[in-house]
């Protein structure tokens, strides 16, 4: 890397992260070495990594006592949301062991079928592969295999019969599962086929808990009150007017997101009821109203505003009863009016576009309100999030054009060089795209499948084993008691 890249000595990091040398990327640093106490070098480089995001790698190395080490550090903010990446690892598939990992410092590492764990605190932030990560945790536990012998033969003995079973995960000779859990959402596994899913690959995105929030630095037990007012009203705050339930909402979301709801209908009745940031815990409000869409159905709308960090958030989510059938919405995108369509996507809705052989899981997006053109350039910021845009300079040149074809496909959606399909796969039945015509019937361009959920897929939404039969009896009573009052 010394020999094509320019380097840079500076007094501090803060000098060179204020500096602004495009070609001189890479930059030294005079630092001490806490091994022998006599000063070495520490290099550092900003850099994209393919398919994620910018991080800052750092290596040290001391020429007194040979000391060195690196780490990684990810340049940019905390996600509003934790991730958790599940990978299956087939025995003997060595190209699953080359996947490039980003660990940060507050990630967790585990092998459920070794009973395995490595805590925040065991390794580093560090830029490796499958393989690297598992040798690097055998060679660590192996390190002192020599002095446990003489203190402790028995714990030895039980660590030497537990590496045998890593290093055969580590070489490919073991089944087993690799999973990556990060409440910062700054941990990141390869996925060598985006933008299309790998079926060896799970990622789920969750909300931190109070505990995780602490021991990210934020105080559990941040208390944060909205202030008041001179003008405040003695109304109660869940009860006001179309005007103020639309201004309500509009504080906590988007133009976009407002304007498309209230083309149906404006709310009656804002609630609000008091919640926590997901992101700095601290305490907040959330605005809820409910609104009913012609041709669908009953939607609530949430949306949330943190005083203390500023973060935002929105939801939608599906009223009435659970439908018994799943739904498939196809539209077949001809021109700019189909572009303008209102579309619902739930949270639970898979997104497909044939043309560009697309396939979006449940969950990726979340659930939002939107239209056709807006919810490409969602797929498109969302895959700049999770799988990215960004090209590194370690990405190969058949990626490389390989995603610069599909960023130019997915702008040609939006310009209509060609018409496409839109495919909206909902098990629960929650998502809806408006019609351009007045009635839906006349609309020969949108159509509705209703179909029959498989077990696996009422097994994923917890239908399986819902049991309402106490919510049925306890209906079948009101409605015999009331009829005998109507008597």
């Amino acid at each position: 890397m010394e020999g094509s890249t320019q380097i840079v000595d500076v007094g501090s990091i803060v000098e060179a992260v204020s500096a602004d040398d495009s070609d001189a990327p890479l930059y030294q640093v005079e630092s001490l070495c806490m091994r022998c106490g006599d000063n070495g070098t520490t290099r550092f480089l900003f850099t994209l990594i393919p398919h994620f995001r910018k991080i800052l790698l750092s290596a040290f190395e001391c020429p007194h006592c040979g000391e060195r080490n690196n780490e990684v550090q990810l340049a940019g903010e905390i996600q509003p949301k934790g991730c958790r990446y599940t990978l299956e690892v087939p025995s003997g598939d060595q190209k699953m062991f080359n996947r490039q990992v980003v660990k940060s410092e507050s990630a967790t590492i585990k092998i459920p079928e070794l009973d395995f764990e490595i805590p925040p605190e065991a390794q580093r932030g560090s830029l490796s592969t499958v393989e690297g990560i598992l040798m690097r945790a055998a060679d660590e536990l192996g390190s002192l295999q020599e002095e446990r012998k003489k203190v402790d033969p028995k714990t030895a003995e039980a660590i030497d019969e537990f590496l045998i079973k890593l290093k055969a995960c580590a070489t490919g000779n073991s089944h087993f599962t690799f999973v990556l859990d990060d409440p910062t959402g700054n941990s990141f596994i390869e996925n060598p086929y985006a933008p299309s899913q790998d079926p060896t690959l799970t990622i789920k995105f969750y909300d931190r808990t109070p505990e995780e929030h602490a021991a990210l630095g934020y105080s559990a037990e941040i208390s944060q009150e909205a202030p008041v007012t001179e003008n405040a009203s003695d109304e109660p705050h869940g009860s006001v007017g179309a005007r103020d339930g639309r201004r309500a909402i509009a504080q906590g979301n988007s133009v976009q997101f407002t304007d498309a709801l209230f083309r149906y209908s404006a709310p009656e009745e804002v609630m609000t009821f008091p919640s926590t940031c997901g992101t700095c815990a601290a305490k907040c409000e959330t605005r809820m109203f409910v609104t009913n869409i012609p041709y669908f159905q009953e939607v609530i709308v949430m949306a949330s505003t943190c005083d203390a960090c500023g973060y935002r958030n929105s939801e939608v989510k599906a009223g009435g009863p659970i439908p018994d059938k799943g739904k498939k919405i196809t539209v077949r995108v001809k021109n700019f009016k189909d572009l303008s369509r209102d579309v619902i996507k739930s949270d639970t809705a898979c997104v497909e576009i044939p043309e560009l052989e697309l396939e979006l899981g449940s969950g990726t997006l979340g659930g939002l309100v939107t239209t056709v053109e807006g919810l490409i350039s969602n797929i498109g910021e969302s895959l700049a999030r999770v799988h990215g845009f960004t090209f590194g300079d370690s990405l190969d040149e058949n990626k490389r054009n390989k995603w610069i074809d599909f960023g130019t496909k997915l702008d040609k959606l939006k310009s209509l060089e060609e018409p496409w399909t839109l495919i909206i796969d909902d098990a629960l039945a929650n998502s809806f795209v408006a019609p351009a015509t007045d009635e839906i019937k006349d609309d020969t361009q949108l159509t509705f499948e209703e179909y029959e959920r498989s077990w696996e897929q009422n097994e994923e939404l917890g239908l399986n084993d819902m049991d309402t039969s106490a919510a049925d009896v306890a209906y079948t009573i009101a409605d015999k008691e009331n009829t005998n009052i109507a008597d």
